[in-house]
């Protein structure tokens, strides 16, 4: 991990400190980590929005797939285990969603409300193989449970 990724998760803290709308704090955070992370080709929020079923949130990039079931993707596959997805390789991942051909690797971190129900999940893609490793996906984890988990009231 580079210090300007530690340093971007500072400033996203920094940008987040006291906000408690879930959308504005997706979108700040998917705005930040896009323009500032040299390697992040999308980044996005998808919502769980009915069961087994999230639809897209805010995001910067590309066009994002508008709806992802859990039995389907990275995505899919973070929300249906409760669990953060490394993927080196997306076309090694069976059952990937292709929603962008430049896509080569993928971090998915399910988000939990203060009751420990999943009500998102933050889809990371990189043009690059292997691209994230696990203290992304720590460091990520922590921002994501600090703002969101005290944060969020009605999920389903």
């Amino acid at each position: 991990m580079t210090l300007d990724f530690q340093q971007t998760i500072h400033e996203v803290r920094s940008l987040c400190a006291g906000e408690t709308d879930e959308i504005a704090l997706m979108a700040t955070i998917s705005c930040h980590l896009y323009q500032q992370i040299e390697g992040f080709d999308w980044v996005g929020f998808y919502r769980l929005v009915d069961k087994d079923i999230l639809k897209i949130g805010p995001y910067q990039g590309g066009h994002g797939c508008l709806v992802i079931p859990f039995d389907k993707g990275v995505c899919g596959a973070a929300a249906r285990s409760k669990q953060i997805q490394i993927v080196d390789d997306v076309d090694q991942f069976d059952g990937h969603i292709a929603c962008s051909s430049s896509t080569r690797s993928e971090l998915v971190v399910p988000i939990f409300d203060s009751s420990a129900r999943l009500f998102a999940v933050l889809d990371i893609d990189s043009d690059q193989y292997a691209f994230f490793n696990k203290q992304y996906a720590e460091k990520l984890d922590s921002l994501l449970r600090d703002l969101f988990t005290a944060r969020v009231e009605d999920a389903i």
